[in-house]
């Protein structure tokens, strides 16, 4: 038996995260709003992302770790964009600045 962690995008632009052993009814009770949760005030929502796992346990915990990450992560994720998504792993502090090419030092050719 397969279980998934998936990735919904909402009506009003909000990431939901969840896990489940049946993608296709899952996603259907999203989209159809039957259990009055989230997603139910959000529709209409679209599956943007989902990865496979072995076990519940497995998929469980890659929903819970997901679940956490800012937006910025989580649009590199749906966009497979792994160096951004490697970028934003990273604490804010040690992240390279990738704005203005600056690397967080300044202008370029400003006094210091």
């Amino acid at each position: 038996m397969a279980f998934w962690t998936y990735i919904l995008r909402c009506a009003d632009g909000k990431y939901y995260t969840g896990h489940t052993d049946n993608l296709e009814r899952r996603i259907a009770e999203h989209v159809h709003g039957g259990f009055g949760g989230f997603t139910s005030k959000r529709r209409p929502v679209t599956l943007v992302w989902s990865e496979t796992f072995a076990t519940r346990y497995e998929a469980l915990t890659c929903e819970m770790q997901v679940g956490k990450w800012s937006r910025a992560k989580k649009e590199a994720l749906i966009g497979g964009d792994w160096k951004l998504l490697s970028h934003f792993a990273r604490p804010p502090r040690e992240r390279v600045s990738t704005s203005l090419d600056t690397n967080g030092v300044g202008c370029k050719g400003a006094e210091p």
